[in-house]
């Protein structure tokens, strides 16, 4: 019988309220240190703009410098979005938990 419908697999038990929290904090971490990199990686270029002479290669770090800019704007947004989510999943929660 095995053969033909397979035996029953073992599943992993659900994840619990702490491991959520866990991965939400670890995620909201990562973004904290990737946008604390930028800033950093900003300070510099900033610094260099300002000694640079003007012309092409002060335009070049501004390129750059634009373009971390908004991977700095992209990583806050999705932050707030997980921000927004986890608020969404704690109300889902308290609906589920009230209503029964």
């Amino acid at each position: 019988m095995k053969k033909i419908f397979g035996a029953k697999k073992s599943r992993d038990p659900p994840p619990t309220i702490q491991d959520a929290t866990n991965q939400i904090n670890k995620r909201g971490e990562s973004m904290d240190e990737k946008i604390k990199k930028l800033d950093e990686e900003l300070a510099r270029y900033k610094e260099q703009i300002r000694k640079a002479w003007p012309g092409p290669s002060q335009e070049a770090i501004k390129a750059r410098a634009i373009r971390l800019l908004k991977h700095k704007r992209m990583y806050e947004e999705q932050r707030n979005l997980d921000q927004v989510g986890f608020a969404a999943d704690g109300l889902k929660d308290v609906q589920l938990t009230d209503g029964a």
